[in-house]
């Protein structure tokens, strides 16, 4: 027999070099995304330690009835403000001489929801189909530092509350972290975007980390057979080799959270954390000095690590390069050290005596770069900087308000109303529109973005026909329900001769049904649509770049470059996908494959300009000029091959 101290809620160092392995599988997912492909739940790690840590302070002060609200709170202002107003000041300084317009607006608004810890929702509201790439977000990452402030706010009341049946505690605490484990599954679990988003599917995680404090509040000092011993450290093997199998198998395609978190970085992470600091892994490896060390800087690593490397990709347009990837990390460590040393820990634990006067004074800085966000966004980006007037090489329009302006300016509301009203949005607007107003439809796009994109090149290039377009955000076959009203009105409507189908191809190849391809799903919507006398078109897909294509339209600032060509090797990746479906299906006479990617490529690279003019809006939709172009070549194929 042995006596060991059981875990009781004082300091534990393992608990830092679990932060370490936390913050250092985030920065090199974010570096190298391409060798650490899991490395993004390192956040979940720091949500089962924030639990932890958070909710022993609660129960110490509570168990003695000496919590205090108000120092609770300046405590948390004095340990999350300081590093976040030093990064927050800095990424406005640099996007003022470095992001055009819209792109310092955006800034903006996200400054503006750091300072308010609502970026989580921010984030949330933005994501969809035509969402910014989230290279060009430079404070994206901090969605989880506003998850894990929203649990602060409320955590401290609900327990002080429920404090008052000390006896039944633990039970209201399973209780709840039970409720919000099936809330995550069953109701947010389906929405991928809400799962990661919301703080509320969230919290599952934060509570679990409070579970082990109380269950470690109970626990004293006691002699313990030394195969316990042998069993906790055990238990933390199982736990860091769950957090390293995540850290390699989970994927960004993933369905995360779910069952991925719960089993991998939040099961591995409160396995290692309920294991006493003795076991050996906790005593050997996150107890090393080292790895304290790194874990102690943690919160500054994470804060600097993603602006810097999402201010690399905005300024050279594309990935950095290898070696600036590693500069770059190299910097974010030297600020990190820098700012935990000479600004964190003097605010920190600086005199006792002028907690709360630092703290207000926190506070108001906060408020006031926050108003400075507001103006930024409110104001347009400030237009009258340098940086938002660069030089323009290829003439386009960029991102998607005048592309979804333009049917409104020149074109009708689809028909019949039924679709209309089911049609996707953007922002306000409604994407169905028609080329003619009160006659017959003859042509009908079918698809997702990627078959939105071919309206008004087709509407300009055939102005004798009546051409509509439908779009769900998904696969257009028949069988998948999402189209089943347009498919019935399409096939009902003896005026609609010819349908064209496009998409996203190699998106989509995972929202088939099971046991189905691609090459089925299409050959009996073709033949379905055949015997119903319709001519069926299916254009191949676009190439996707790398790059977002202002790196083509402009020389950026503080950039010399301008670039609009991508190795063909990229785009013929995806290609290869659906590639073998869309050769399968030129055999077949009841459709026609019309081939656009020689518009675009040769046989070494694929370019986003043609004859001096932009042809995208983001990295794969194109845009009005684009949409032109491809339109052209496409009606002139079907006139060739008597389709309409």
């Amino acid at each position: 027999m042995s006596q060991i101290s059981t875990p009781n809620l004082s300091y534990r160092p393992d608990i830092d070099g679990l932060r370490a392995l936390a913050v250092l599988s985030v920065v090199l997912f974010h570096a190298f995304p391409e060798w650490i492909h899991g490395g993004f739940i390192g956040v979940d790690i720091f949500f089962v330690i924030s639990g932890y840590l958070i909710s022993s302070i609660i129960y110490k002060g509570l168990d003695v009835r000496s919590f205090d609200f108000r120092d609770f709170y300046i405590r948390r202002i004095k340990r999350i403000f300081p590093a976040l107003i030093l990064v927050l000041l800095s990424c406005l300084a640099f996007g003022w001489f470095a992001l055009l317009s819209d792109e310092y607006q955006q800034l903006g608004k996200h400054v503006f929801g750091a300072s308010t810890f609502t970026n989580n929702f921010m984030f949330w509201a933005e994501s969809g189909y035509f969402d910014n790439d989230s290279n060009t977000k430079p404070l994206l990452h901090l969605w989880s530092l506003s998850i894990e402030e929203q649990f602060y706010l409320l955590w401290p009341l609900l327990l002080w509350w429920i404090y008052k049946w000390k006896a039944h505690l633990g039970k209201i605490l399973l209780g709840l972290t039970v409720s919000f484990i099936l809330l995550h599954f069953y109701i947010f679990h389906p929405d991928r975007v809400a799962a990661f988003y919301a703080p509320y599917a969230r919290f599952f995680e934060l509570l679990i980390g409070a579970s082990i404090a109380y269950h470690h509040l109970r626990l004293k000092t006691k002699v313990i057979h030394p195969l316990y011993k042998r069993f906790k450290s055990i238990q933390s093997f199982i736990g860091l080799g769950l957090i390293l199998i995540g850290i390699q198998i989970i994927a960004k395609e993933s369905h995360f959270p779910g069952w991925y978190a719960l089993l991998s970085p939040v099961l591995g992470a409160s396995l290692i954390i309920d294991s006493h600091q003795d076991s050996f892994i906790n005593k050997y490896l996150f107890s090393n000095k080292f790895a304290v060390w790194v874990g102690l800087i943690s919160y500054p690593l994470y804060l600097w690590h993603w602006p810097l490397l999402s201010f690399g990709y905005i300024v050279e347009g594309q990935i950095p390069t290898l070696g600036m990837r590693i500069t770059l990390i190299i910097l974010a460590i030297l600020l990190a050290i820098l700012t935990y040393y000479f600004i964190e820990k003097p605010v920190r634990f600086g005199s006792p005596k002028t907690s709360r006067q630092k703290a207000i004074l926190l506070a108001i800085l906060m408020i006031i770069i926050g108003a400075i966000g507001g103006v930024i966004y409110k104001k347009n980006g400030l237009i009258q900087r340098k940086a938002a007037t660069p030089i323009i090489k290829h003439q386009g329009d960029t991102g998607h308000v005048l592309f979804h302006q333009y049917p409104y300016q020149h074109f009708y509301l689809c028909t019949p109303q039924n679709i209309q009203d089911e049609a996707l949005r953007w922002d306000s607007t409604i994407r169905c529109f028609q080329s003619k107003k009160d006659q017959p439809i003859d042509v009908a796009i079918i698809g997702d973005s990627h078959a939105e994109h071919l309206f008004i090149g087709l509407s300009e290039a055939l102005p004798s026909k009546n051409v509509v377009y439908y779009t769900r955000p998904t696969l257009p076959i028949l069988g998948n329900s999402e189209f089943n009203h347009i498919f019935d009105y399409v096939l009902s409507n003896k005026n609609i001769k010819t349908i064209i189908l496009d998409a996203y191809w190699s998106n989509r190849k995972n929202e088939l049904p099971k046991h189905t391809s691609l090459f089925d799903g299409l050959t009996h919507t073709a033949h379905t649509l055949y015997l119903q006398q319709k001519n069926t078109v299916i254009i191949d897909d676009v190439p996707v770049f790398s790059f977002d294509p202002k790196q083509c339209k402009i020389i950026r600032p503080l950039s010399s470059k301008n670039n609009c060509v991508e190795d063909k090797k990229y785009f013929d990746k995806k290609y290869q996908a659906y590639a073998p479906a869309l050769k399968l299906l030129k055999k077949n006479k009841e459709v026609s494959v019309i081939n656009t990617v020689p518009l675009f490529c040769n046989e070494k690279n694929c370019t986003m300009e043609k004859d001096g003019k932009l042809l995208y809006r983001d990295d794969q939709h194109l845009n009005i000029e684009g949409s032109r172009y491809i339109g052209k070549f496409i009606a002139e194929e079907m006139k060739k091959k008597k389709l309409l």
